[in-house]
This record gives C-alpha cells, sequence and structure tokens, in this order.
C-alpha cells in the first residue's frame, strides 16, 4: 500500500514538514485588489473576517456557489519562484487572490488532511483550479501555468488569529 511503510507492519507514513506564512490577504468583494494583512481573523465554519468568501456575506467571484470546504485558500510561494523561473511570469503574492501565501508546505498532498495554521486548525477539502477570471484581472497569461499548482481550499475546524510568519504543520 502506498500509505504504509511496511504492508506487513502496516506503520501509517506521516510526511515530515514545517513550513511558513509568508503574506496574508483578503478583499471584501470580487475584482477588488487583494489588501495586506498582518493579520486574519479565521471563524471556525464561516471564514474569514471580512472576506469576499465569508459563508453568510458572499460578494466574491464564486458567490453563487457558496462552498463550505472553501473558507480560506493557500498559496506556495515557491510556485511563484516557479511561474518566473519557467515562464518569465511575475506573480505577486496578493496577484494570486488567494487569502494565505505559504513556504516550505506541501499543499498538494494535503487533500483530505487536517494542519495548523498558526493556532488555528485547517482540514484540506480539495485543490483550486485556476480560472481564466485571474488572467482578466492581472493581464497575465498564468492559466495554464497553475494547472496543478493554484493553491488549496480549506475548511476552518479551530478558529483563531494567523499571522505573518506562524507556523505550519501537520496536525498528526
Amino acid at each position: 500500500m502506498l500509505d504504509t511503510l511496511d504492508s506487513k507492519t502496516a506503520t501509517p507514513v506521516t510526511l515530515a514538514w514545517t513550513g511558513v506564512v509568508r503574506h496574508l490577504h483578503i478583499t471584501p468583494r470580487a475584482f477588488l485588489p487583494m489588501r495586506a494583512m498582518a493579520e486574519l481573523q479565521l471563524i471556525a465554519g464561516k471564514g474569514i473576517d471580512s472576506d469576499r468568501y465569508m459563508i453568510g456575506r458572499e460578494e466574491g467571484f464564486y458567490s453563487s456557489k457558496p462552498e463550505e470546504g472553501r473558507q480560506v485558500t493557500l498559496f506556495e510561494i515557491e510556485t511563484l519562484l516557479a511561474l518566473k523561473r519557467d515562464h518569465n511570469i511575475d506573480l505577486a503574492p496578493e496577484e494570486h487572490r488567494r487569502n494565505v501565501t505559504v513556504a516550505g508546505v506541501p499543499l498538494t498532498h494535503l487533500v483530505g488532511q487536517k494542519f495548523w495554521l498558526g493556532e488555528t486548525l485547517l482540514e484540506a477539502t480539495r485543490l483550486s483550479i485556476p480560472c481564466r477570471h485571474i488572467e482578466e484581472i492581472t493581464g497575465k497569461a498564468i492559466f495554464d501555468p497553475l494547472i496543478n499548482r493554484s493553491g488549496l481550499n480549506c475548511k476552518i475546524l479551530q478558529g483563531g488569529t494567523v499571522r505573518v510568519g506562524d507556523a505550519v504543520r501537520n496536525a498528526a
């Protein structure tokens, strides 16, 4: 089995990693620029205080499709570096339109997993899907390069404050 070290002993594999929050952003409505924040208030089962996708006040691009598993979104800073290196595209942390930019976090491997973002506990629900909307806003051809690298959608299980510089770590 892929989730065990030795199928005879069935010892589960736990990925060892620790990352860090590099940037935090929100916006109250679709099409408005993302605003850099030093900290965000995450509310369990709802979303981020004052963000466009907070359940009950949806004003985002996908507001007609509220989704419990999209309460907070994360993006890898390593993807920004790869866009520059591989495609000569400069994309700033506020331009990817996700809430939290992290470093050292294996986002694509976290779907279905729980992890700590500062003092908050998240459950990764699915990978984000790039959309043409981001190309309209940025004026940059980033749709194709962001396939499978467009971030992670999460549900907030335990709310609290998240700050730039907070640790991101596995909950296991």
